[in-house]
């Protein structure tokens, strides 16, 4: 994995309801330009300054799907992924770090949504680990489906899982 500086770091949740299903967000690659199409990911987002990586997971749950989680109860990250990326607002070395957090089941709220987000989100689903592995739509990060899949067999990984980058 390449080492810093980062551009972004980013904290995400995989987040699993009782039912083994995860929670993805629907976002498009350029809300100007629609037609360019969506992508699936994680709830989550970037890191502010200062901020440590639970932390900054708990605040995006909260503002992103409107679900409160004490930073402490989402332990330690379970899988990473960087690489290089250049996007509309920022190019660079991007790191994304993943936690794994239950919910018996969590009804989505993005009420606490920024105004460039709203713009960006279109939608919100619950997937099987079957429903993932059978799609053709793109869903970031890469490596989720057997990353998933071990989770779900209660194989937390002692150290978090390198996951290809998906850019």
């Amino acid at each position: 994995m390449p080492d810093g500086p980062y551009r972004r770091r980013s904290a995400r949740v995989l987040l699993l309801d009782d039912a083994d299903r995860v929670l993805l967000l629907r976002l498009l690659h350029d809300h100007r330009r629609p037609k360019r199409g969506h992508y699936w990911l994680t709830p989550g987002g970037g890191v502010d300054d200062g901020e440590a990586l639970h932390e900054a997971a708990a605040r995006e749950l909260q503002e992103e799907i409107g679900l409160i989680v004490a930073p402490e109860d989402l332990g330690t990250p379970v899988a990473t992924t960087s690489g290089y990326a250049e996007f509309s607002w920022a190019k660079g070395l991007f790191r994304d770090d993943f936690f794994l957090y239950r919910v018996t089941a969590h009804e989505v709220d993005t009420g606490g949504l920024q105004p460039y987000e709203v713009k960006q989100l279109t939608g919100h689903r619950w997937w099987t680990v079957d429903e993932l592995a059978a799609t053709t739509e793109a869903v970031y990060p890469f490596g989720l489906v057997p990353l998933l899949r071990d989770l779900l067999a209660g194989r937390r990984p002692a150290e978090p899982v390198l996951l290809p980058w998906h850019h």
